[in-house]
């Protein structure tokens, strides 16, 4: 008898062995990692980038993580259908890559632009306004730009490939390994990288990352190999619209259930995640909070890879309560903690709880999307597990520091900056993960049981 979350997956698993080669998963770790080191850039750098030197008003970033968060899902959208018409990842990943990281490079050329722009107009209150106004408009734009490239190429093209690769067997660890992806992502920048902001080196910092993409991208032309999937049978603006169909939802409850709980915790971490680096640096201001940020995210990769083999052995569904709860759990804690090592202690709970959760309903989702339509299903999840966070996630952050009225004083003048109410706000997105992973077991046992039905039995 099949269990719940394998009914209806997309190949019969005794077909192939779970054991991966040496190629696919250096093809996992490598493009992935890369992947998430730009996506740190794009989701917690920049805005720092914006707040440093251009505005620090939190409604500007709010506005940027949105308008980013629409242009990637157009993008996931379409070169996830495109690439299941083709049947074809390798391209989209490898190209994507290569032009990825040139649109990150430009960003140090925007950067450079933007700061003289706002010495220039430091003569007059108009002009300074207009200055800022255009830097804000030129780094929205470039931002919207690199999120679709780099949407289409990673969340769409990568993902689809990695669920070609994988069965339901095995997806555990794999996910397991790519949600601490950001974590070593980071750390990665935190380390190596991140003296060059503190000494406002933005060009070089964006140049750096940029290569290493770009690096990647003609690497991935070389590992990844595409794995023989169907081509799916419709063309490309049929296949968008088909994934979103109410009938497609109807025909697929578990699969879009899943996504409804990654969207709960999606939107739960970006209450507090496009804030955090400013909360620790002008909030707390922990000296070392670089340090900081190096042991949580050493520690919490290691609990989320130690997770993942436990979620193989165990279950998802069962797995993914115990994720949620960790994250919530870290969240409450990161409210009353301020010192060094009690920030080090909730934010390590706190980010392996995040990270267990996404790779749970990541793990999940991978095991409900059909086989010739896992380019599209990426469309859907862009718009549940990504869009729809960085919509509203953000906007309620915003709402909530301002709401706080925290500042801090530079130079005689007062900036707002993020307070502990972000993480508290965000705790409270999750209780409704609960009942969403209650229908859901609910639906499954419903397609259990029609499964094993036999016809007199329906009648």
């Amino acid at each position: 008898m099949p269990t719940p979350d394998t009914i209806g997956t997309r190949r019969i698993d005794a077909l192939r062995a779970p054991h991966l080669g040496g190629r696919t998963w250096t093809a996992i770790l490598a493009v992935g990692l890369v992947g998430q080191l730009a996506w740190v850039i794009e989701n917690m750098y920049l805005n720092l980038f914006v707040y440093d030197t251009i505005s620090t008003d939190p409604a500007i970033i709010a506005i940027m993580v949105a308008a980013s968060a629409v242009a990637a899902t157009a993008a996931t959208l379409l070169f996830g259908a495109w690439s299941d018409r083709l049947a074809r990842r390798r391209e989209f990943v490898a190209i994507g890559y290569i032009v990825w990281g040139l649109v990150t490079a430009a960003f140090g050329l925007v950067g450079g632009g933007a700061s003289g722009a706002l010495s220039d107009g430091a003569s007059g209150a108009s002009t300074a306004a207009a200055a800022t106004a255009t830097a804000v408009i030129a780094v929205i734009a470039l931002d919207c730009v690199m999120s679709f490239i780099g949407s289409g190429a990673n969340d769409a093209a990568f993902a689809a490939w990695v669920t070609d690769s994988t069965v339901p067997a095995n997806r555990g660890r794999v996910d397991g390994w790519l949600a601490i992806m950001p974590l070593i992502g980071m750390l990665l920048v935190f380390v190596l990288l991140d003296p060059l902001t503190q000494s406002g080196q933005w060009g070089l910092f964006f140049g750096i990352v940029g290569g290493i993409t770009v690096i990647t991208g003609i690497a991935a032309w070389f590992l990844v190999r595409d794995r023989g999937v169907a081509k799916h049978p419709h063309g490309v603006l049929r296949a968008i619209f088909e994934g979103l169909r109410p009938q497609t939802v109807r025909r697929e409850p578990a699969l879009f259930l899943t996504l409804a709980i990654w969207t709960v915790v999606g939107i739960s971490s970006q209450v507090f995640l496009p804030y955090v680096l400013i909360y620790l640096r002008y909030s707390l201001a922990l000296d070392g909070y670089a340090i900081v940020l190096g042991v949580v995210l050493l520690l919490a990769s290691a609990l989320s890879v130690a997770g993942g083999r436990l979620m193989d052995r165990i279950g998802k569904p069962r797995f993914l309560p115990y994720a949620v709860g960790a994250f919530a759990a870290g969240l409450i804690a990161m409210t009353f903690v301020r010192e060094m090592t009690g920030v080090i202690a909730a934010a390590t709970v706190m980010m392996a709880g995040m990270m267990a959760s996404v790779a749970a309903v990541s793990a999940m989702t991978r095991d409900r999307t059909p086989e010739d339509r896992a380019g599209g299903v990426q469309g859907a999840r862009m718009i549940m597990a990504i869009l729809i966070p960085m919509l509203i996630g953000p906007a309620i952050g915003a709402a909530v520091i301002s709401g706080a009225d925290h500042t801090y004083v530079d130079l005689g003048v007062s900036h707002p900056v993020p307070g502990p109410e972000i993480f508290l706000a965000a705790a409270v997105v999750l209780v409704v993960v609960p009942p969403l992973a209650m229908l859901r077991a609910r639906m499954l046992r419903r397609g259990e049981k029609a499964l094993a039905a036999t016809p007199a039995d329906r009648a």
